[in-house]
């Protein structure tokens, strides 16, 4: 029987809608095996090395390693370890199919559903020099954290909040840190040099239900980074789901006034 032309083209919608669906099967299991409940918390980021040290034997340390796109019958040796003051705690050398990679992991341990968890702390001034910070900009920042004294009577005698400031100075502060998301961003989550984060993991250690999930750290940076930039009513500024704020504590001592990016870890086993 003639195949119409109309035939021919309902074979070529169907072929695509089917590789389609078979696309979409395959993210969504790339997603579930980037996640699970762990068959024992993990304590440190010592022990998360040991488990990458044992793949032969570890099934987690299988899992984590196929998630990064590693088969399991092609690696020839893999070897964890812990740079020191560096965005990855981990560092996994991966030597597979005759060539050899590096993983840098940032590694997130949380003890309950939710909290707090910095991922970058360090004096304004060096902030300042990293990205290139106009005067009035730092200036403003200077009276955040604390190190030049208020302008005017506040809620706090020794510092300014973000908006106690004048109304330009917060929007001028608001259009700085849009206008530089992406470098501040990658900074704060993948870092440079030998030693950067390409993956992000979270160990929630709870002691009913302990669990994982390891992200790209593409995928962290957009989670984390994206979404609206603004001067929050208790006076500190969020970018997207990063709260940057004045560190505090340390019993009045001088690296309280340190500036402090943190986020929730937790919130990344969202959609998982």
């Amino acid at each position: 029987m003639p195949v119409s032309f109309k035939n021919v083209f309902l074979l070529i919608l169907l072929f695509f809608a089917v590789s389609s669906v078979g696309a979409q099967g395959s993210d969504s299991a790339r997603v579930q095996l980037g996640s699970a409940t762990a068959k024992n918390g993990f304590l440190n980021e010592t022990e998360i090395a040991g488990k990458f040290n044992n793949w032969r034997t570890d099934p987690e340390a299988k899992t984590w390693l196929a998630f990064m796109g590693y088969k399991y019958a092609d690696i020839e040796s893999v070897t964890a370890t812990k740079p020191h003051g560096q965005k990855a705690d981990v560092e996994v050398s991966v030597r597979s199919a005759g060539v050899l990679k590096k993983e840098g992991i940032s590694i997130k341990l949380v003890s309950g559903p939710k909290g707090f968890n910095q991922i970058d702390k360090r004096w304004l001034s060096h902030y300042v020099e990293m990205w290139k910070m106009p005067q009035d900009i730092a200036a403003a920042l200077r009276l955040f954290v604390g190190e030049a004294k208020p302008e005017r009577p506040g809620r706090d005698p020794d510092r300014t909040y973000l908006n106690e400031l004048e109304t330009g100075v917060q929007k001028t502060i608001v259009e700085f840190f849009s206008a530089h998301r992406d470098e501040i961003i990658s900074d704060l989550f993948e870092g440079d040099g030998v030693h950067s984060a390409k993956w992000i993991m979270v160990a929630q250690r709870s002691s009913e239900k302990p669990r994982w999930v390891l992200r790209s750290i593409d995928y962290a940076k957009k989670f984390f980074g994206g979404g609206k930039i603004e001067i929050t009513p208790r006076g500190n500024l969020k970018v997207g789901r990063i709260t940057v704020q004045r560190k505090g504590g340390d019993g009045g001592r001088d690296t309280a006034k340190m500036l402090q990016f943190k986020i929730d870890p937790a919130l990344l086993f969202e959609g998982t």
